[in-house]
């Protein structure tokens, strides 16, 4: 692919990415995050195993706070995944996160992120974090630089689950773990 086709396409998958997050000032910081993570799912590629059959919706799991889990059920409304309707499921413990594609852990601290993650294990699910600190993070784990929502991106960890995530993401990450 030509340079500049390359470029248009980043442009593009960033314009698209950047649409899920209001251009007002006053958007919170849960409300871009809850609408870029029906958008990730765009851009990764599940094994076969882990595809929903016929017409089983997308999954995209919630844990911890339920007003947030609201707020992604919103962005989720209006957005499918290869043609099949995205449903949230807000999940509380390690043994209701069966069944995921995309499973949120947001703060809580490193504890809680760690069970969530160790529950999932080489599941292939992708799994976004947005803790503050720490070691437990996900394969898309949440910053915020300069006061803008922004992510990082552990390749190797979702390689590990059969994830394939699209060069396109990859190119709008602040990093990416090889």
């Amino acid at each position: 692919m030509r340079r500049s086709a390359r470029l248009l396409c980043v442009v593009f998958v960033a314009a698209e990415l950047l649409a899920a997050a209001p251009a007002r000032a006053q958007a919170s910081e849960a409300s871009v995050k809850a609408a870029f993570l029906p958008r990730f799912a765009r851009y990764v590629s599940w094994p076969a195993v882990a595809v929903p059959k016929d017409n089983d919706p997308f999954v995209l799991c919630v844990v911890g706070s339920s007003s947030f889990g609201n707020a992604v059920e919103s962005a989720a409304r209006s957005q499918s995944v290869d043609g099949r309707r995205v449903i949230v499921r807000k999940v509380s413990n390690p043994g209701s996160i069966a069944g995921c594609h995309i499973a949120f852990i947001s703060g809580g601290g490193n504890q809680r992120a760690g069970q969530m993650l160790a529950a999932i294990g080489r599941r292939p699910v992708l799994t976004v974090t947005d803790t503050g600190s720490g070691a437990q993070r996900g394969i898309i784990h949440f910053t915020v630089v300069n006061g803008r929502v922004r992510f990082f991106i552990d390749q190797a960890a979702a390689q590990q689950r059969g994830l394939q995530i699209s060069s396109r993401l990859l190119a709008l990450a602040v990093g990416v773990r090889q």
